[in-house]
């Protein structure tokens, strides 16, 4: 049984029922977070070394994030978190009464970034409302895309917005005594970067000037000139529609495609071996490191990437189709596979708004899938998105975030969760450049003008801020590869004289038609939620990685993976006084995840006249 706190039970033939005896099945206990304030507030009344932190904003592409925590400096320990939203945005409002087709196109808006993800997770959810299955090309096409799309998006992450913390003049301003040492440590994988020593890896990791830096740029650029061959633009594409792609795809557009993804074979091995490098040092010289960011890895991914030959688009062949795909669909908890099936991931979602400036909603319209499966009144399908703002309170509402979990627990997302899900559940279908052995995945790189080489992404022991960042330097060889076998899919299905990259479909002017799309953002998991009544958006909901991550508490009182991760991450900066403090740890932690931080951060210790304002994108510690 999958499900241990949801009423949801299976019978002997696996058809899943609401138990029954249950006056309330859904029912939830809310808990009062005054308490928990009011002790902190007599500790920060009573000890000087227990401080107030806040981080505003620490702010994301697609939105504006905040921080606040409170610190004991004195035992170098974190005592509470909160995470807030500051931006109500309001895209589920917005496609209420349109034309399900606008879907597409506005929510492609929904992030500065990751556009064309948002476009194809919208026509997932038309294609599965309205039974509209795109051809193989169309599909292999859509595949392509989104492989290029995380090669765009994780060199940004790992060099521009994590790497910086990791740079010589980030580590020589917060754990000075660390730089003799990479001085005098050679690097491990000298033979793919052509570094000496880890300190010559972190100079090239300084903002603006390293070439580590500088590198990354160029090849975020060469990821957007392939997307724009298919895509006709980036960050919204406007050839992505319901029913496939609205592009011509010959073999020229492949060749250019092509002539990019080559570049990413060297460059992938060259990234997995810095960064191996980088973690495995600062793992080595303290092992409290392993302690930053560190919870359970309890974590959920849609799948994507799907295989042609399997994909109908339906609600009731998705389990199917879902466990085909090149990443696997499922829900991890304390990093054991839970379900692979995407009706069971659907069916456990819900939404809680306690602690979020939204109002309730009523009603329990869908009390089922349209296979059966019992529906939570906080399922998507079945949510509200009704603003209300308020005043902030860490005892009330605080985020404009919701609380989204899975059988009521809150669920991690991110790029590397599709690789730990994919290997460990040994479900992917077979594949010329990926081997899924249960504890790891190989990624078999082709030659370029470094010889082939197999890397082997291996699942850790802890489930930290070191091992998110090294998992995703593994996510660029394995979306490169994943692109090179649909490249190869699409050069055959050209040859073979099939050319059909869309199919048309009509919106239905009557009736009620549900579907979800389940596609993955470069921060992992994403949903849409769509409802069509007599031709238009009835109801849309959805849920970015963001969303899980940077959730507030449930009504229950759990925090959300953000807050969790920082709670849990020890104070190991050198400092010799408050107010020198600059919180490098906690901002290690939340930097993991890859919350889109491309503006400044401010950091103040309360009842002080202290500010530290850093540049995310420059020296991002620094005191200016």
């Amino acid at each position: 049984m999958c499900f241990k706190n949801l009423p949801i039970a299976f019978d002997e033939d696996g058809n899943a029922y609401l138990k029954e005896g249950l006056k309330d099945p859904y029912e939830h206990k809310v808990v009062d977070l005054g308490e928990e304030q009011e002790v902190l507030k007599g500790l920060l009344e009573r000890n000087g070394f227990i401080r107030n932190i806040d981080y505003d904003p620490v702010t994301r592409v697609a939105g504006a994030l905040a921080f606040h925590s409170v610190v004991d400096l004195e035992k170098r320990k974190v005592l509470s978190t909160n995470s807030m939203a500051t931006l109500f945005r309001g895209y589920e409002v917005i496609l209420k009464g349109r034309d399900p087709r606008d879907a597409a196109y506005i929510s492609s808006r929904a992030c500065g970034v990751c556009g064309g993800v948002h476009a194809t997770t919208a026509a997932l959810a038309i294609e599965m409302a309205l039974d509209i299955k795109p051809p193989p090309l169309g599909i292999v096409m859509r595949n392509i895309l989104l492989a290029i799309e995380y090669l765009y998006d994780h060199p940004l992450h790992l060099f521009l917005l994590a790497g910086p913390d990791y740079s010589e003049e980030l580590v020589r301003e917060t754990n000075p005594e660390l730089i003799d040492k990479a001085a005098a440590t050679k690097a491990k994988h000298k033979d793919v970067h052509d570094y000496e020593t880890v300190l010559d890896i972190m100079k090239d990791l300084n903002p603006l000037k390293g070439k580590l830096y500088l590198e990354a740029l160029s090849m975020t650029r060469v990821a957007r000139e392939a997307y724009v061959f298919i895509g006709g633009k980036y960050p919204h594409p406007q050839s992505v529609v319901p029913g496939g792609l609205s592009v011509t795809v010959t073999a020229s557009v492949l060749n250019e495609v092509y002539s990019r993804l080559i570049k990413f074979f060297d460059y992938s091995q060259k990234v997995t071996g810095i960064w191996d490098d980088v973690f495995d040092f600062f793992l080595e010289s303290n092992p409290e490191y392993a302690k930053c960011g560190i919870r359970p890895a309890t974590m959920m991914d849609t799948g994507v990437w799907d295989r042609p030959d399997h994909y109908d688009a339906s609600f009731e062949n998705c389990d199917k189709w879902g466990e085909a795909r090149w990443s696997t669909p499922g829900v991890l908890v304390d990093g054991e596979v839970v379900t692979t099936k995407l009706t069971e991931l659907n069916a456990g979602l819900e939404e809680f708004v306690e602690h979020s400036y939204y109002e309730k909603w009523d009603g329990h319209r869908f009390k089922e899938d349209p296979n059966g499966m019992p529906l939570s009144p906080n399922h998507p399908w079945n949510k509200e998105t009704i603003p209300k703002p308020g005043k902030q309170s860490w005892k009330d509402r605080y985020s404009w975030d919701t609380a989204p979990t899975w059988d009521r627990m809150p669920m991690e997302a991110g790029a590397y969760t599709r690789m730990y899900m994919t290997a460990k559940a040994q479900k992917a279908p077979a594949s010329q450049f990926l081997e899924n052995t249960g504890t790891s995945m190989k990624i078999h790189v082709p030659k370029h003008f470094l010889p082939e080489k197999t890397l082997e992404w291996k699942i850790p022991e802890h489930w930290n801020a070191f091992e998110r960042n090294r998992a995703r330097a593994y996510c660029i060889p394995y979306s490169a590869m994943v692109a090179m076998e649909n490249w190869l899919l699409a050069m055959d299905l050209i040859k073979n004289g099939e050319t059909k990259v869309s199919v048309p479909y009509e919106i239905p002017k009557k009736g009620t038609h549900i579907g979800f799309g389940a596609w993955g953002a470069g921060r992992g998991f994403l949903t849409h939620h769509l409802i069509v009544e007599n031709g238009v958006i009835e109801n849309y909901q959805i849920i970015t990685p963001s969303t899980l991550n940077a959730a507030p508490r449930t009504p229950w009182g759990e925090m959300g993976p953000y807050e969790e991760a920082v709670l849990n991450t020890p104070i190991l900066e050198k400092f010799d006084k408050p107010e020198d403090y600059k919180g490098i740890d906690i901002l290690r932690a939340i930097r993991s995840f890859d919350p889109c931080m491309p503006c400044t951060t401010h950091i103040m210790a309360k009842d002080s006249d202290h500010m530290v304002t850093r540049e995310v994108t420059t020296c991002a510690c620094g005191i200016e």
